[in-house]
């Protein structure tokens, strides 16, 4: 294969599907990559699989899967996603069973496990990056703990014939640097393909990112139609240089600044991008417009990799309340201003179950704090208070304190709502790789 045409059909779990249809009607593709796990996505996933045995992959699977499937059925091209999160072969079990629905026949489903390393890091030494502490000290027990597996495992399902590959935590750019691996016949240490094949992937991994979302800011970096923002599609040469465009028609722009802000994005340093299978050096990058919505990034390299995986590992570190409730018209600052006043003094002061607590007025500080009551002419605010308790039970505290706002507060509150939530938070370690080993299921429809 000379050119490689990569499709991206989701940046995140949530994300749209109309685009990723519009790809594979549309694109010509050879691969289309749903990227769909954040941070802590996964330790999420982990949790929902406890509730649920036969859950624990993402939510949108099914979804996305009915959307994609008959189109691959009639394209070709093959698909490889990490929405089988916490679980992938119930994943691949959903998909297949998706595909007997549609009458798809054929379609060679592969799940990649082996990334689940909790029992190899709980009661270990591995110190916790963040704090210094070893695992084994940690003041929590974990809920999760996934390592970022690199590609091998991709490129192997490729080779066995995988129209569909369902993983856990691969690492992001390892789902579109796979494909690379097994069209361009590159060896797991031509250190200079993988770290250009990375490059690409680091440029996909965030979807609609790199064609002008999230980018955009009105009057400073305008974006054409973001209501029909199109997904980037990487056109890849077999010496790992790739052209970054989108299909014709659609809304956004792919242009020099927007490769260049995607490809600092999460980056620490340009010059060692620490991956499973390579440390990628962008420093030498160079990103030329080559058309309309076409950019040409070129000059990437790497380096032998590190030989350790980072593992994310998930744990319950508390439970947050939350109210909110609104106030307008004449005073409504001030009246705003007089409710979180009573909400401190009822709760921070009666209650010592907190750990943290804030109060806000929505559109004067909730993000930017410090200016002086008053500077804005407001017509209405919203109040949000939160705070932070080690228990369920108090955390619902909150919500009923604001609630009661209604009647024992000032004047004219409404539109009143409350929440309690679990927070599950993560920490980082590093491992050696050879004590992840990765294992490949087949189902076929």
């Amino acid at each position: 294969m000379d050119l490689l045409r990569i499709g991206t059909g989701a940046g995140f779990s949530g994300d749209r599907i109309e685009p990723a249809v519009d790809l594979a009607e549309n694109g010509a593709l050879d691969y289309l990559v749903f990227e769909c796990l954040a941070e802590r996505t996964i330790a999420l996933a982990q949790q929902a699989r406890r509730a649920d045995p036969g859950g624990g992959y993402d939510p949108m699977l099914e979804r996305r899967m009915r959307a994609v499937l008959p189109v691959q059925a009639r394209n070709g091209f093959r698909i490889i996603s990490n929405m089988g999160a916490a679980n992938p072969t119930a994943a691949a079990r959903k998909c297949l069973e998706i595909a007997r629905e549609l009458g798809i026949s054929g379609l060679k489903i592969a799940a990649v496990t082996g990334d689940d390393v909790l029992a190899a890091v709980s009661g270990s030494d591995f110190p916790i990056l963040e704090t210094g502490q070893p695992a084994s000290g940690f003041s929590r027990p974990f809920l999760s703990a996934n390592a970022y597996t690199g590609a091998g495992p991709i490129v192997s399902a490729l080779a066995a014939g995988a129209d569909v590959i369902l993983t856990g935590r691969a690492a992001d750019p390892a789902m579109f640097l796979a494909p690379q691996i097994h069209e361009f016949g590159w060896s797991m240490d031509d250190w200079q393909s993988l770290g250009r094949g990375t490059l690409v992937g680091h440029l996909m991994e965030c979807g609609g990112q790199v064609t002008g979302g999230y980018f955009a800011d009105p009057g400073f970096k305008d974006v054409p139609d973001l209501a029909n923002l199109g997904f980037p599609i990487a056109e890849v040469a077999q010496d790992g240089n790739a052209v970054i465009t989108k299909l014709a028609g659609t809304g956004g722009a792919v242009t020099e600044a927007t490769c260049k802000e995607q490809l600092l994005y999460e980056v620490h340093d340009p010059a060692a991008y620490l991956q499973p299978d390579v440390i990628a050096d962008f420093s030498g990058v160079r990103i030329n417009q080559a058309g309309s919505d076409r950019v040409r990034i070129e000059g990437g390299t790497g380096h032998p990799k590190t030989g350790t995986l980072k593992v994310s590992l998930g744990y319950v570190d508390s439970y947050v309340g939350e109210g909110q409730i609104s106030y307008a018209g004449p005073g409504a600052e001030a009246r705003g201003r007089l409710a979180l006043e009573i909400l401190e003094k009822r709760l921070v002061a009666t209650h010592h179950r907190f750990s943290e607590t804030r109060g806000e007025l929505i559109g004067i500080d909730a993000i930017l704090s410090g200016g002086t009551p008053g500077d804005y002419a407001v017509r209405d605010v919203r109040l949000r208070f939160a705070a932070r308790a080690d228990s369920l039970a108090d955390a619902r505290i909150i919500g009923d304190e604001v609630e009661s706002l209604y009647l024992n507060g000032p004047a004219a509150g409404g539109g009143a709502s409350k929440s309690v939530r679990e927070i599950v938070a993560i920490v980082s370690t590093l491992i050696p790789e050879n004590l992840v080993s990765p294992h490949i299921d087949f189902l076929e429809s």
